[in-house]
C-alpha cells in the first residue's frame, strides 16, 4: 500500500471549465454570443467584454444588458488500468452545471466617451460532481487486490464509496473608459477586479476487501494485522532477552546446540528452521524476528491509515487585478475591427479547511491560479444591408501563466513544460434580418489546444473542439431587444499513456478523455435616455 490513496486534486479544480475559452478563461460571455460565436468586432452593449473600445458607436445615454446561461457539461474518462472493475474499459464521468451564468453590462455614452461597467464569470462558473470517483481515486485501492494475493492472501475483489464535487467561479467585476479619436479610430483603458472561490467536498469511505469470500473493511484488516505482527514481536523480543540472560548468567552455553523443546517450537511458529543452530544463534534469530514483525506492525498501521474514512471539506479563495486595453477602427465605413489585450492576472488562492483527511491542503497554505493574458482581434462586414458576417480570433497566453500544478511529490510544474503551444479560437457567423425587428444567427468556433500529454490528468485535462451555435434576437421597441440563442460543443477524445507502479512492477497505463456540452442563453438589451 501507498503511504495515502486520497485526492490529487490540488489546482485541479480547472477541468470545472464551462463552454468556449482557453483553458481557464470563458469568452461565452453574452446571449448575442451564444448565438453567433463571434463578438470581438460587433457594435453592441455586450462590447463592455468584447469590443470596449467600440462603445463610443453605442447611442447616447445609459445602455444595459442582461444575460443568463445554463450551461450542461459531461466529462469522461475510460481507463485501461487492469485491476479497475470493468478493465480495460473501466469508465468514469463528472457532471457540471452551471443553472445560473451571468453577464451584466452598463455602459454611459457622452460625447467623445463611454463610460463601461461589466459583471460576469470570466473563468470557471460550474460545479463537477463525480459520484463515483475517477481512476486517480480508485486505482491504489484496487491495487490491494494483487499486492495480498501475490503475498498468499486470498484477497480476490475490492469495493469502495467515493464521492468528490467541485465549483470553481472567477467572478470579474470590470471599469473602463472609451474614447473616440476620431469616428475611424477609438480606444480603451480599464481594468477588472477578480474574485476567486473554490470548494472541494468529498470522501473515500468504506474501502472493503474480499478476503475468502467475504467482504471486511480492509482498515480493520490491517488494524487486526498490526496487531498480530505487535503480539509476534513481543513475544520474540521477550524469548531472545531470555535466552541472552540465561547465556550472560551462565545457565546455558552460546555455542551448544540448541536443544530446549519450546524454544525449537517457537523458531518453527515464527516459519524459521532451527535446525543446527546453537543457543546464540536462536537469540539472533528471535531478535531479528522481532525486528521483522516490528517493521510489518509499522507497515500495518500505515495501510490501516491510508485505508481509513478520508473527508475533505475545503475552500479556495483570492483576487487578482486584470488591466484591458482595446482599439476600434471603422475602415471604409463598413468594415469594423475591434481589438483587446487582457494582461496577465496573477491570483494566489488560500486555503480554508474546515476538514482535510487527506493532507493535501494544509489550512492557510497559498496556491497560484492565474488566468492567462489574452489577445482578441475580430471584424464585422455588412455583405448586403439584411446581411452581415462576424469573424474573431482569440490567442490565450496559457505558457506565460502559472495555474498552481504539482506533481506527485509536490514540486512545481511550470506550464512551459506541460504547455507546448498556446491555446487559440477562430470563430465566424453570419446574421441575417428576417424583418427590422427580427433576425436570426448562426456561428461555427473551432479551438485547438496546445497542452502537452504529460499536462493532462483525468481531473484536469483541455481537449480541442467544435462549437455550433444559433438564434435570434427580437428589437421589441428602439429601446428594448431580446436575444436567444443556443450552444452546443464537440471535442475530440484524448488519449495518454503513462505509468503506474504497483509495488516494484511498471503498469503501462491508458485514460481516454472526453467531454460533451451544451448551453442556451437569453439577454434583454436596453437603453435609456434621448
Amino acid at each position: 500500500m501507498k503511504k495515502s490513496l486520497l485526492f490529487t486534486v490540488v489546482a485541479a479544480i480547472l477541468s470545472i471549465h464551462v463552454m468556449a475559452g482557453g483553458i481557464v478563461t470563458n469568452s461565452n460571455q453574452s446571449a448575442a454570443y451564444v448565438r453567433l460565436l463571434a463578438r470581438n468586432g460587433a457594435l453592441g452593449i455586450d462590447g463592455v467584454y468584447y469590443n470596449p473600445a467600440g462603445l463610443t458607436k453605442l447611442d447616447k445615454g445609459f445602455n444595459f444588458s442582461f444575460n443568463n446561461q445554463t450551461i450542461f457539461q459531461t466529462n469522461g474518462v475510460v481507463s485501461n488500468y487492469p485491476f479497475l472493475h470493468h478493465a480495460p474499459d473501466a469508465k468514469y464521468s463528472g457532471e457540471v452545471t452551471a443553472p445560473i451564468f451571468p453577464g451584466i453590462y452598463a455602459a454611459y455614452r457622452f460625447d467623445k466617451f463611454a463610460v463601461s461597467f461589466g459583471f460576469n464569470p470570466v473563468g470557471g462558473g460550474g460545479g463537477a460532481e463525480y459520484d463515483k470517483g475517477l481512476p486517480s481515486f480508485e486505482m491504489d485501492i484496487s491495487d490491494l487486490v494483487p499486492s495480498m494475493s501475490s503475498s498468499g492472501l486470498p484477497v480476490t475483489d475490492y469495493s469502495t464509496d467515493i464521492y468528490f464535487k467541485g465549483t470553481s467561479v472567477y467572478f470579474a467585476y470590470q471599469l473602463g473608459l472609451s474614447y473616440e479619436i476620431i469616428p475611424e479610430v477609438s480606444v480603451f483603458a480599464g481594468a477588472r477586479y477578480v474574485t476567486v472561490k473554490n470548494t472541494y467536498k468529498g470522501h473515500i469511505r468504506d474501502i472493503m476487501i474480499d478476503y475468502s469470500g467475504q467482504f471486511l473493511r480492509a482498515d480493520a484488516f490491517f488494524t487486526g494485522a498490526a496487531t498480530q505482527y505487535t503480539d509476534v514481536a513481543t513475544f520474540a523480543t521477550a524469548t531472545a532477552n531470555a535466552i541472552n540472560d540465561a547465556i550472560q548468567q551462565g545457565e546455558i552455553n552460546p555455542n551448544d546446540p540448541l536443544t530446549d523443546p519450546t524454544l525449537i517450537q517457537g523458531l518453527e511458529q515464527l516459519g524459521i528452521d532451527p535446525t543446527g543452530f546453537t543457543n546464540y544463534q536462536a537469540a539472533g534469530a528471535y531478535s531479528l524476528a522481532a525486528q521483522s514483525a516490528t517493521e510489518s506492525a509499522a507497515a500495518m498501521t500505515a495501510n490501516a491509515e491510508a485505508t481509513g474514512d478520508k473527508e475533505v471539506d475545503v475552500t479556495q479563495k483570492g483576487t487578482g487585478v486584470t488591466p484591458v486595453i482595446g482599439v476600434n477602427l471603422t475602415l471604409c465605413e463598413k468594415l469594423n475591427i475591434g481589438l483587446r489585450y487582457e494582461f496577465l492576472t496573477k491570483i494566489e488562492l488560500k486555503n480554508h479547511t474546515l476538514v482535510d483527511g487527506t493532507g493535501e491542503f494544509p489550512d492557510g497554505e497559498k496556491i497560484r491560479s492565474d488566468m492567462p493574458a489574452l489577445l482578441a482581434i475580430g471584424a464585422t462586414y455588412p455583405f448586403i444591408p439584411k446581411l452581415r458576417g462576424y469573424l474573431d480570433f482569440n490567442y490565450y497566453f496559457d505558457r506565460g501563466a502559472n495555474y498552481g500544478r504539482t506533481d506527485t511529490l509536490g514540486n512545481f510544474i511550470s506550464n512551459k513544460d506541460v504547455i507546448g503551444k498556446n491555446y487559440y479560437e477562430i470563430s465566424g457567423g453570419l446574421e441575417y434580418n428576417i424583418t427590422k425587428k427580427i433576425l436570426v444567427s448562426a456561428g461555427y468556433l473551432y479551438s485547438r489546444t496546445g497542452v502537452d500529454q504529460s499536462y493532462q490528468t483525468d481531473l484536469s485535462n483541455s481537449l480541442t473542439s467544435t462549437a455550433f451555435g444559433f438564434g435570434g434576437a427580437w428589437q421589441v421597441s428602439p429601446r428594448v431587444a431580446i436575444n436567444i440563442g443556443a450552444l452546443f460543443v464537440t471535442y475530440y477524445d484524448s488519449d495518454k499513456t503513462y505509468g503506474h507502479f504497483l509495488g516494484s512492477e511498471y503498469i503501462p497505463v491508458t485514460e481516454t478523455y472526453s467531454r460533451s456540452n451544451s448551453a442556451y442563453s437569453i439577454g434583454v438589451d436596453f437603453r435609456l435616455g434621448k
